[in-house]
């Protein structure tokens, strides 16, 4: 790990002018990715602004009946609060589905959300990446693609974004909110947060420099089932081979959002329309111009009796 300075900022715009102001520096919250790339040198801030006394632990009601979440909340706090568990179980069974108990008592709301994709070839600096090195090609194409993208990559990446609270996010309509270095705001649509690769898969999100998440609000309770169903190579601490975020409702209609199988968690309104269909119908719309690989071709029908599954226990 390379030296850095640090320091903590007292409120949102002190974070975001801080890390203005200084080229190379980060936003840290609980750190659970960032100090991992950190040891291996993929990422190499040189002065770190922790918000951690910022004001950004706590979760609020809002005036339209939905709630604002700090972007310091952990996501142990989130899953565990009263009101997630009962009007938004979705987004409480998809955080309890990531990570480990330890984690999940370090991360946060605002970095789970950026956290960064587990590509291996992202991950071994011998090899070249587009995503840690712009214009150094890309060792995925072509090379083992088991847990990588099959839908809305490029040919420039296949990453995936590899996050389960982000697709429970997605399906229940939540915003994200930000502050940049003079003060101004923004709210971001999370189906929106995260970009496609494109020719550009270094950058990864709607945000802009010096940019901080403050804050992740969701909007007043849809109803309906709520159900995350992820598929991995072993039962627990393992990201998805493919994750279902669904809000069904008892007319057949609802929401769904796939994970693990594109730059950010999938969602598309012909899919959501298709659901009375069934899961075959809704996966024929969400995947239509899918480019899987040999590798990773399977998580398309594995898609589909993913779906196929959730809506049979919500139909029992």
């Amino acid at each position: 790990m390379r030296s850095f300075t640090y320091e903590r900022a007292a409120n949102p715009q002190a974070a975001a002018r801080a890390v203005a102001a200084r080229p190379g520096a980060k936003f840290i919250a609980g750190g659970t990715n960032l100090l991992d790339l950190m040891k291996l040198e993929i990422e190499t801030p040189t002065h770190l602004v922790d918000i951690q006394d910022a004001g950004l632990g706590s979760i609020e009601e809002t005036t339209e009946g939905g709630l604002r979440i700090g972007a310091f909340v952990t996501n142990t706090a989130l899953s565990a609060h009263p009101r997630i568990m009962r009007d938004y179980a979705v987004l409480t069974r998809a955080i309890q589905a990531g990570a480990s108990g330890q984690l999940r008592n370090k991360a946060t709301t605002a970095g789970n959300m950026l956290q960064r994709t587990r590509c291996p070839y992202f991950y071994d600096p011998n090899m070249p990446c587009n995503k840690r090195k712009p214009g150094s090609g890309c060792a995925a194409v072509g090379g083992f693609s088991r847990q990588l993208g099959v839908v809305g990559v490029s040919d420039k990446c296949i990453a995936t974004y590899p996050g389960d609270m982000a697709n429970a996010m997605t399906v229940l309509d939540a915003v994200v909110e930000t502050i940049a270095p003079d003060g101004t705001t923004r709210a971001i649509l999370a189906s929106e947060f995260h970009r496609l690769w494109g020719d550009t898969p270094e950058i990864e999100t709607a945000l802009k420099p010096g940019e901080l998440v403050t804050a992740v609000v969701l909007p007043k309770p849809v109803g309906g089932t709520h159900v995350y169903r992820k598929v991995r190579d072993r039962a627990s601490y393992a990201f998805a081979l493919v994750s279902v975020a669904a809000i069904i409702q008892p007319d057949g209609s609802g929401r769904v959002s796939f994970g693990g199988v594109a730059p950010r968690p999938w969602r598309t309104a012909k899919a959501d329309d298709a659901l009375p269909l069934g899961a075959k119908a809704v996966v024929q719309q969400a995947f239509a111009g899918a480019t899987p690989r040999d590798d990773n071709r399977f998580k398309i029908p594995l898609a589909e009796r993913t779906l196929a599954a959730v809506l049979a226990d919500v139909r029992s």
